[in-house]
């Protein structure tokens, strides 16, 4: 089966937003360790919901037209190939750093061997912890790596769409957009925290606003793709990636805005991430432009994957040596972050791609 060529400023574009997540969780931390009540990159969590509508766009540019020559196992297996094994290595990052910290909750409560195990089985097969399998304490769908939240509804995407979004007629997938958009802000609103920002946590009515985030965002984008194919848009001569790497990174870094913040949520997601993405894909790299923006992409998935398990030991830190913290102590922070760029390239070069490419070979 012959692979589409890739747009190359989506996947550049999937790595700024990655890069962005990073600086969104240790801003998160810095914000901690002030003792400020909201940090300063506030809506960086949205970046989560630029991936469910990219993570929809490519998954309907790549595989609507093939289901005639693929199977629902053969499409499974490519998204196991294509995700799990990051998975488990952040997993692992997740256990090794935990064990660094002294395996003790947030309140300092220990957690026994095998509370951590069973904790870390399930992780490995992406089923959310709760109660005293939660072993940081703070409710957290996955507390040895927090971010894979969002790499378990993707999976539920996946499945979404192998089994019913890329059935439905165009109309009736626009109809659900349209009704899935209206739940997630009617949703935001009923539960009354000025915010989107849900599904990282067990805690059910979270779970539910995590799940309308992808109700949401995927068939968002499989919808673009659709519409894409159909239209067939020109290339534009555009500086596409500068444009909409800045547009990502600002609208992600805009700083709390009291009311507004929850319609200016609702904006970005349902109609400033589908613009940028839209214009992306009309971009084009060529040279060691698209060298640099292919490795950033290929980057994306890694960084997002392990980063986390280094902001909580920082958070530790900070938490339990009650380090002080003023301006002159965000070369840490700077530190942490170079930290998980190295380990997320370890991880790419070394362990990723080759364990999918020998993967692939055997589940062909």
């Amino acid at each position: 089966m012959t692979d589409k060529p890739r747009y190359d400023i989506l996947d550049g574009l999937r790595g700024v937003a990655a890069l962005a997540v990073l600086g969104y969780h240790l801003f998160e931390a810095v914000a901690f360790a002030a003792g400020a009540e909201r940090q300063q990159m506030y809506h960086g969590f949205l970046a989560v919901d630029f991936f469910f509508i990219l993570s929809g766009f490519v998954m309907g540019y790549a595989y609507d037209e093939r289901w005639d020559r693929m199977s629902l196992g053969g499409f499974v297996r490519r998204r196991l190939v294509r995700l799990h094994p990051m998975v488990v290595m952040g997993v692992a990052v997740g256990v090794a750093t935990f064990c660094v910290q002294g395996c003790t909750r947030w309140d300092g409560s220990p957690v026994g061997l095998g509370t951590l195990l069973t904790s870390a089985l399930l992780a490995l097969l992406l089923i959310p912890t709760w109660g005293k399998l939660d072993v940081r304490g703070n409710t957290e769908m996955f507390a040895l790596n927090g971010p894979h939240w969002s790499l378990f509804f993707e999976y539920i995407g996946s499945l979404l769409y192998g089994l019913l979004l890329r059935q439905m007629r165009t109309r009736w997938l626009a109809a659900w957009v349209v009704l899935a958009a209206l739940a997630l802000a009617g949703n935001a609103v009923w539960q009354g925290e000025g915010w989107i920002a849900y599904g990282w946590s067990s805690e059910p009515l979270n779970m539910l606003g995590g799940l309308l985030r992808l109700a949401f965002g995927y068939p968002a984008g499989l919808l673009m793709a659709r519409a894409w194919r159909k239209w067939k848009p020109a290339a534009t001569r555009l500086p596409a990636f500068t444009l909409c790497a800045l547009a990502v990174v600002g609208l992600l870094s805009v700083p709390y805005i009291g009311e507004a913040s929850l319609g200016y949520q609702v904006a970005c997601v349902v109609m400033g991430f589908p613009l940028i993405i839209w214009l992306g894909a009309r971009g084009t790299a060529s040279g060691w432009r698209r060298q640099a923006v292919s490795f950033v992409g290929r980057l994306s998935y890694p960084l997002y994957a392990v980063h986390y398990p280094l902001v909580y030991l920082y958070i530790h830190w900070i938490n339990t040596d009650c380090h002080p913290f003023g301006t002159e102590t965000w070369c840490t922070p700077v530190a942490v972050a170079l930290m998980a760029i190295v380990l997320a390239t370890l991880c790419l070069v070394c362990y990723d791609e080759p364990l999918r490419k020998k993967l692939a070979s055997i589940w062909k």
